[in-house]
């Protein structure tokens, strides 16, 4: 029971500092610029967060990007498209990277071009127990 209950401590206070983290990162380059905020969550998988700051010409000036399974995970510099518009990114700048941050990039752009265009991101309130929940309904009531 002890074990379990500092397993759970340890948990929390790792957590804690890799919120802390992600909030000094996005903090240090919101700074300096607008940022593109993608991800791509891993349900048993690494998740990925991209965030990248781009000027005001949508040319991307810096990229990080954090993919982990576990609250080690830390952000970390992601070269290969700094330089490049964020307007004119496509599957050729993208294909030297994993299908997860392909995606969360995909995701980061779809959504900066969402906001410049005056558009709000359409927001997840489901959590995956009421996906499951809501899936197995379906399943029963035949819908």
């Amino acid at each position: 029971m002890m074990f379990i209950g500092g397993a759970f401590i340890v948990q929390m206070a790792l957590g804690y500092l890799q919120m802390k983290h992600f909030s000094h990162v996005f903090t240090r380059l919101r700074r300096k610029g607008k940022v593109a905020i993608g991800r791509k969550k891993g349900r048993l998988r690494s998740g990925t967060i991209v965030f990248i700051r781009i000027n005001e010409q949508g040319n991307i000036c810096e990229v990080q990007k954090m993919q982990g399974v576990t609250v080690l995970a830390r952000f970390k510099a992601l070269k290969g498209l700094t330089g490049k518009n964020i307007k004119t990114l496509g599957e050729q700048d993208l294909k030297a990277y994993n299908k997860l941050l392909r995606a969360a990039i995909e995701d980061a752009v779809n959504n900066y071009k969402i906001v410049m265009s005056g558009g709000t991101i359409p927001t997840k309130s489901t959590t995956p127990f009421q996906q499951m929940v809501t899936y197995g309904k379906s399943r029963i009531l035949g819908k």
